[in-house]
């Protein structure tokens, strides 16, 4: 089969097309023929700078696939040859990716795909659905009550995180750059903030009468942490994706503060079902017409992955980069 692979770190011209074995099937197991994948943050960091994995880093990377199923391991009896199937299987810890013509992937980590969603639409939704699910249900319980911020509208795991606060009933802000808010505007936040335009103590005295939000999902952080602590109210909740550096607010206000890690299962080999259920629930909301994917403009195969990790690094791209098995 043909693959792309990296064989260092690196920019976006590391990949190489190479021919490579086609994986066979094992016990718990599923090959899967790869119809389309995508870009996430965590993909371009791997390619690019030492990780706590990148000792054992597969040659083929991307976890997020869609396709169809073409082989059944032994002791599955949930999946079928032919069936259409997406998840985030792969390209961390050994563990080759979705970035070659066939993967072998861990059943328990997939899922019947969204039937109202082509391929490309599916491959955008895996990791970045089971980030904003394990955010916002498995760790701050969001409920009808609740008043949510969420932060990085269009985003990949942003705007699913939307979605999904909506879905739990909760009332929903979002912050968005400026030119960006038109395609904010569409996913169906009660409020749209223009981050340039209003300061943290200016939207959280409008919104919250200067309470201040009961849960707030950080998809930015970084420095940008500190306004998410000052805009939670006091024994409020904050979540984010990525590490932060000063955690005295969470102490000082008394916050419940979460760190969503979602390769946790993959990585270590822990309570992988827990993906696969959670992309069920994922693809029932999308066929009821409660969730969809933003994708980006461009349109890439995988054979030019590098053009779509440039356009990801680039910050131009609004929604999922996706690339596709043309």
């Amino acid at each position: 089969m043909k693959a792309m692979i990296i064989d260092s770190l690196g920019d976006a011209n590391v990949f190489q097309q190479v021919e490579r074995d086609k994986p066979k099937a094992k016990a718990g197991h599923l090959v899967v023929e790869v119809k389309a994948t995508s870009v996430n943050p965590l993909d371009t960091m791997l390619r690019s700078a030492e990780t706590p994995w990148s000792a054992n880093l597969p040659e083929i990377l991307h976890g997020d696939v869609a396709g169809i199923i073409v082989e059944v391991g032994e002791g599955i009896d949930h999946f079928k040859v032919g069936d259409e199937v997406y998840g985030c299987a792969g390209g961390i810890v050994g563990i080759d990716g979705a970035l070659a013509e066939y993967m072998l992937v861990d059943a328990d980590l997939m899922a019947l795909k969204p039937k109202s969603l082509s391929m490309r639409e599916a491959a955008a939704l895996p990791l970045v659905s089971i980030t904003a699910w394990e955010a916002l249900v498995s760790k701050m319980h969001i409920k009808p009550s609740d008043n949510v911020l969420i932060h990085g509208a269009t985003g990949g795991v942003g705007h699913i995180a939307i979605q999904l606060a909506k879905v739990l009933g909760a009332t929903v802000a979002t912050t968005s750059l400026e030119k960006n808010l038109a395609t904010a505007q569409t996913l169906g936040a009660d409020h749209i903030i223009n981050a340039e335009q209003q300061s943290v103590e200016d939207y959280t005295n409008q919104l919250t009468d200067g309470l201040g939000f009961d849960a707030i999902f950080d998809t930015i952080a970084g420095e940008h942490i500190q306004n998410s602590f000052k805009a939670a109210r006091y024994n409020g909740k904050v979540a984010t994706i990525l590490p932060i550096s000063d955690p005295l607010q969470v102490a000082l206000k008394g916050l419940s503060f979460h760190s969503v890690l979602m390769p946790i299962p993959l990585v270590y080999g822990i309570n992988r079902k827990a993906h696969g259920e959670i992309l069920t629930h994922i693809a029932k909301l999308v066929d009821e017409g409660q969730i969809k994917p933003l994708i980006d403009e461009s349109q890439y195969s995988i054979w030019e992955v590098a053009k779509g990790h440039q356009r990801l690094e680039s910050k131009q791209a609004v929604g999922k980069v996706v690339l596709t098995a043309k």
